[in-house]
This record gives C-alpha cells, sequence and structure tokens, in this order.
C-alpha cells in the first residue's frame, strides 16, 4: 500500500490553500515544464538520429561507391533522405540537370549545385532547431513567473496579516510557504530547459558544422567533374 509522507500531505495542502493566481502560475509551470521534457526527449532521439545518419551516409559516400546509383536509392519516395544525405541528393540532382542541358558552364554548374544545397541545408537547420526556441523560452521566463506568484501569495498574505490585532509567525508562514512553492516551480521549470536548449544548441552547430564540411567536398568533386570534357 501507498504510504504518502507528511511533507508531500503538507505540500499538497499548501497548493491547494493557494490563491487561484498562485494555483494558476503552478498549472503553467507545471503544464511547461511537461511539455519542455517532452521536447527535451524527442529532441534527444532526433539529434541521434541524425548522428547515426551522417556517419553513415559518410561511409557509404567515401566507400568509392557509384554516385549516380547512391543518388539514384536515396532519392527514391520511399527512401526518406534526411540530413546530410538530403544535401547530397539535392545537390546531385541539381548537377544531372545543369549536366544534361549540356549548355552550363563548368563554374554555372558548381554555383547551382552549391546554391541547392543550401537551400537543403537551410531545410535541415530549421528540422535541428525546431522547438529550441520554446525551450529557451521556458528557460528565461519561467522564474519570473514563478516569481510572479510568489510575489503575489506574499502579498496577499500580508495583506490578511494587516486585518489580525495580533499576528504572529504562525498566521504568516502558510502564505509565505504557498508562495515561494511558485518560485521554486519556476526553477524546476527553468534549468532543464536552460540545460537542454545550451546543449542542443552545441549539436546543431556541429552538425551543421559537419555538413558544411561535406557541401565543401562534393563541391570540390563536382567542380573535377565539371572540368571533365563531355563528348
Amino acid at each position: 500500500m501507498n504510504v504518502v509522507s507528511p511533507e508531500g500531505i503538507a505540500l499538497l495542502t499548501l497548493v491547494k490553500n493557494a490563491s487561484w493566481v498562485v494555483q494558476a502560475v503552478m498549472a503553467a509551470l507545471l503544464l511547461a515544464s511537461l511539455i519542455s521534457w517532452y521536447f527535451i526527449f524527442s529532441k534527444w532521439f532526433a539529434f541521434k538520429a541524425a548522428s547515426g545518419a551522417a556517419e553513415r551516409f559518410e561511409r557509404r559516400f567515401w566507400s568509392g561507391g557509384n554516385l549516380s546509383q547512391m543518388y539514384t536509392e536515396l532519392s527514391r519516395a520511399d527512401a526518406g533522405s534526411t540530413g546530410m544525405a538530403s544535401v547530397f541528393v539535392d545537390g546531385f540532382r541539381e548537377y544531372k540537370r545543369l549536366v544534361q542541358a549540356g549548355q552550363a558552364k563548368p563554374a554555372e554548374i558548381l554555383e547551382g549545385v552549391q546554391r541547392a544545397m543550401r537551400v537543403a541545408l537551410s531545410r535541415e537547420v530549421d528540422f535541428l532547431e525546431t522547438h529550441l526556441p520554446f525551450l529557451a523560452t521556458v528557460g528565461s521566463t519561467s522564474p519570473y513567473v514563478g516569481l510572479f506568484g510568489t510575489v503575489w501569495g506574499i502579498m496577499n498574505s500580508f495583506r490578511a496579516l494587516g486585518a489580525l490585532q495580533q499576528a504572529t509567525i504562525a498566521h504568516v508562514a502558510p502564505g509565505i510557504a504557498e508562495a515561494l512553492i511558485a518560485t521554486a516551480m519556476g526553477l524546476l521549470a527553468a534549468i532543464p530547459a536552460v540545460i537542454a536548449y545550451n546543449r542542443y544548441s552545441n549539436k546543431v552547430e556541429r552538425l551543421v558544422t559537419r555538413y558544411e564540411i561535406f557541401m565543401e567536398e562534393f563541391s570540390s568533386i563536382v567542380q573535377r567533374q565539371a572540368l571533365v570534357p563531355r563528348s
């Protein structure tokens, strides 16, 4: 049988006895914290998948296989290329289009491929940064929202205290304790969000740098291929 500790009962009692404004602040902070944790875990899986996909693609790309065959396999509708593979597919597609047209100069081919890859890179960066602004917002605003609940609760406590002829610490302590819970909840919501935002922002930068290095390397390959005379 589950037994609720006296501390847990006291905490629930304080929350229950808080004013509706403080309760609304607590509910908002709890909701923000739950959503933040959902995004934290979902982004963890997303970054893990992106890093693994980049490693697998690089091993395959530099294994010396046929790039045309690789493009054909990755560009199929059921392949769902993402990350570095998506950058390669868009760049190689533009390369094939310009080469088949037969009128583009080597410099134009290179510029077109780089432009296509930059568009693909922007799309991938947008995907990687999804939900990060929410974590940043929760991390920066939750302490102030909690502080607002605390100030409101303390204000109500002292206002009620003024109506008493003889005030003691026993009269004001419960109200202050109720108010301080809002500050604690604000910190509990903000700290994980800030840590996750900083960590994931660093992961985005590292992945983008990795993509950009590949773009430069692939551009060099395209430039060499474009300079080869075509019969």
